[in-house]
């Protein structure tokens, strides 16, 4: 199976705006890309750029992208290891533009063997629940959030902190009083706070019982994490601070975290998302997956990961319900409720709207 030529769009997602600890985001800055073959028939892959953790843009990854397809044109797209060697040799880093052009290939093999996604990674179907998250306000509006949140159905909270640490313990103690006991609480500092506010906001968020606290620190700050966990009642989950399996086998072996965030925009894509979860799995770390702001064709291929690696056991794959102002996604994963439904067409079986893409700058190479 040839590579023929890569279309390459800018995916941009108007969105309501929404603030964590190292930004707002006022819309999904997201690239799309449909790799074609002699077979017949392409792989789709999408990506979506976070400047403030990734160090990429839209307009970076948009370029880079052009680069990656003709490095590929001509070659065997079913040779995954091979060509995704070839972008690694080609630049370091760049993990979020890396990780369209892994999914692209790896919804062409699994087309290719006529199966969904997860099957073709070994996996089976099982229920996935997300959280869904709360951006970061004031706690009185954070709290109102919540119980809106609790009314229509959510069971799993992700409340975004790290702004101040003092206001993030009245924001979380709100938060609980609002929705009561019953509710599964998560919080995630986004690196926004340093060792003592962190030490001492995470002790006194203990009474409202917190399932986890993800990267509370600067990724800089690693060193300290071992001993920030072992003074923590609260259990922590690295994000920012694993990028590769190499960063998880350091936390590990470091004692510095009890769980691990996976998102492809950080691992470049599949495989190295695979090495991660393996090495983690070794160790008896679970891990989660999650993502940026992607649309429903990459939360599909998220769901179909997660279906194939049993050491996901938490998901916070409510990416496109973060106030995307429109869906323009064909097929893909439904939500039930909070549930994901995946589907069982070849591939991702998920796909852009036509219609949204003709509005989309782009570019064929």
């Amino acid at each position: 199976m040839t590579i023929l030529h890569t279309d390459i769009y800018k995916f941009s997602i108007p969105m309501h705006p929404f603030t964590i600890a190292t930004g707002t985001m006022h819309y999904a800055q997201n690239i799309l890309i449909r790799i074609h073959t002699d077979a017949g028939y392409y792989g789709v892959g999408e990506c979506s750029a976070f400047p403030m953790i990734v160090g990429e843009t839209q307009a970076t990854c948009f370029e880079m992208a052009k680069d990656f397809a003709r490095l590929w044109k001509g070659k065997q797209a079913l040779d995954i290891q091979t060509r995704m060697r070839e972008l690694h040799d080609f630049t370091a880093f760049n993990a979020t533009i890396k990780s369209a052009f892994d999914m692209a290939l790896h919804d062409m093999a699994a087309k290719a063997a006529g199966q969904p996604l997860y099957r073709f990674l070994g996996g089976e179907k099982k229920p996935i629940e997300t959280d869904l998250t709360i951006g970061i306000d004031t706690p009185e509006k954070m709290a109102e959030t919540a119980v809106r949140f609790k009314s229509n159905g959510v069971r799993i909270i992700k409340v975004k902190l790290g702004k101040n640490a003092k206001e993030d313990v009245e924001r979380v103690r709100l938060i609980r009083a609002a929705v009561g006991d019953d509710m599964i609480l998560r919080i995630d500092a986004n690196q926004g706070w340093d060792f003592d506010s962190a030490h001492d906001a995470l002790r006194l968020m203990d009474p409202s019982d917190i399932q986890f606290c993800e990267q509370p620190m600067r990724h800089w700050d690693d060193f300290r994490l071992p001993e920030l966990r072992q003074s923590s009642p609260i259990k922590i989950m690295a994000d920012e601070s694993v990028f590769d399996h190499h960063d998880a086998r350091r936390l590990i072996a470091a004692e510095a975290c009890d769980y691990v965030n996976i998102k492809f925009a950080k691992s470049g894509g599949i495989l190295e998302a695979a090495r991660i979860d393996a090495v983690c799995a070794e160790h008896h770390i679970p891990c989660m997956m999650g993502g940026m702001l992607e649309s429903r064709v990459a939360l599909t291929a998220f769901a179909h990961f997660a279906l194939a690696h049993d050491n996901i056991v938490f998901h916070d794959m409510d990416t496109c319900m973060l106030g995307h102002k429109t869906d323009p996604v064909t097929g893909g994963v439904q939500y039930n409720g909070y549930f994901l439904e995946t589907p069982d067409t070849p591939g991702i079986g998920a796909d852009a709207d036509d219609a949204f893409l003709s509005h989309c700058e782009s570019i064929t190479v």
